[in-house]
């Protein structure tokens, strides 16, 4: 079993910086992937960036060049370094870790960028 917790979240202006972290235990072993989803109200899920278990990075168009996603060296917790905010970031954001066909997912965390 994994278990994944995120913090971090906030209330922030526009052009403002967050910082989300999210701290993985349990389990991890092999190929996995880990992931930042988030869901604005009225919205679908987007997957926001990634980082696989050989540290390649992925990130959705909307947050390229904002956002940066990385690990500690335990590779335990994962970040996500979030610059340059925009009302449209505002959403909850939901950690994930995609490992041997399993999902395992946090309980979110709020961002609000709003004046």
């Amino acid at each position: 079993q994994v278990q994944l917790v995120e913090s971090g979240g906030g209330l922030v202006q526009p052009g403002g910086s967050l910082r989300l972290s999210c701290a993985a235990s349990g389990t991890i072993i092999g190929i996995y992937v880990m992931n930042w989803y988030r869901q604005a109200p009225g919205k679908q899920r987007e997957l926001v960036a990634l980082i696989t278990s050989t540290d390649a990075t992925n990130y959705a168009d909307s947050v390229k060049g904002r956002f940066t996603i990385s690990r500690d060296n335990a590779k335990t917790t994962v970040n996500l370094q979030m610059n340059s905010l925009k009302p449209e970031d505002t959403a909850v954001y939901y950690c994930n870790l995609a490992q041997l066909g399993k999902d395992y997912w946090g309980q979110g965390t709020q961002v609000t960028v709003s004046l």
